[in-house]
């Protein structure tokens, strides 16, 4: 039985090195996008897209890694945003501290949430998630004396240029493909697995299933936080919009198009689905009709996302 898990769990860390080599080619790929493109509003649409891969590979942390379906990705990258956002307003707090504030503070809520939550399966789970994003979402929009509520609240600026905030987002990126590479490659990783693929069989080999369940929830609405405040920085306004529930329609649709349970499909479904549905922002609002759709075509037909298909074609011709 040893040999067998040894076997396996050599399988494991072989693929995952593979994924994560995937994962930085992508990022290399993308440092030399400046040299093609030119103009601000492109640029604005690669770095939106980048704060859509950060919040695909928080919510793929919980839901492809841990087995663990949340609503709310959206919801606390509003959180993360508007925390770095009324610092500025009421305190005058500088960025250097409200951007670490909004990760500490999600963080923090996303534990104490989870363990409340996280006992919860299937159905609830979604659920209570979906009840807390729209319940922060309303409150935040009516709080306007606190909040200065549908108005939004100016954030002050980290860079001039649109190309350092290019760079930055990949830097942030980068260190959190790295963070998720060393837990998925360490015990932690491996329990969270063990979780997602049989949490009653966790349990009965002493994993304390709702901590690891936790913990992946508070490091989810971390980087989710993060990407949050780094993008009320970039856009200069966060309001209540960034929590809509279309907003985690999109991050689902974009992991599981891309690829769950991997480090390079959240990165390669979020730079394909964001470029789409700006491109069809010309034919009215069909995006969500349209990523809808192929999320159940890729639910039915192909589970393993694009990262899958071409994971299994380089197999194919590494093959005598």
């Amino acid at each position: 039985m040893s040999e067998v898990n040894n076997t396996r769990g050599n399988l494991w860390v072989n693929r995952l090195k593979k994924d994560f080599r995937a994962s930085l080619a992508v990022v290399l790929l993308l440092c030399f996008a400046p040299l093609v493109v030119t103009t601000p509003y492109s640029f604005g649409i690669l770095i939106v897209s980048i704060y859509f891969a950060l919040l695909a590979l928080g919510w793929n942390l919980l839901a492809g890694f841990t087995g663990q379906f949340s609503l709310a990705p959206a919801a606390f990258a509003m959180l993360g945003a508007y925390t770095t956002a009324l610092l500025d307003y009421h305190l005058q707090t500088p960025l250097s501290i409200g951007i670490p504030a909004a990760i500490f503070g999600t963080a923090v809520l996303g534990w104490l949430l989870g363990r409340v939550v996280l006992r919860l399966t299937g159905p609830y789970l979604s659920l209570t998630t979906l009840s807390f994003a729209e319940i922060a979402r309303v409150v935040v929009g009516n709080s306007i004396e606190f909040t200065r509520g549908d108005q939004g609240l100016n954030v002050p600026t980290l860079f001039e240029n649109r190309i350092g905030y290019y760079y930055l987002f990949l830097m942030v990126l980068v260190a959190t493909l790295v963070l998720l590479y060393l837990l998925m490659k360490s015990r932690t990783g491996r329990f969270w697995l063990a979780i997602r693929d049989d949490a009653t069989g966790a349990e009965s080999r002493g994993i304390d299933v709702v901590r690891y369940k936790t913990l992946a929830f508070s490091l989810s609405c971390a980087i989710c936080g993060l990407a949050g405040s780094l993008y009320g920085t970039f856009s200069q306004l966060v309001s209540p919009e960034l929590g809509l529930l279309m907003q985690t329609g999109l991050v689902i649709s974009m992991v599981v198009i891309g690829g769950m349970g991997t480090l390079t499909g959240p990165i390669v479904g979020a730079m394909l689905v964001y470029l789409a549905s700006e491109w069809m922002r010309d034919f009215g609002g069909i995006q969500m009709i349209v990523f809808s759709a192929a999320v159940i075509l890729f639910a039915r037909f192909l589970r393993t996302g694009l990262w899958g298909l071409a994971s299994k074609m380089m197999q194919g011709k590494g093959k005598p």
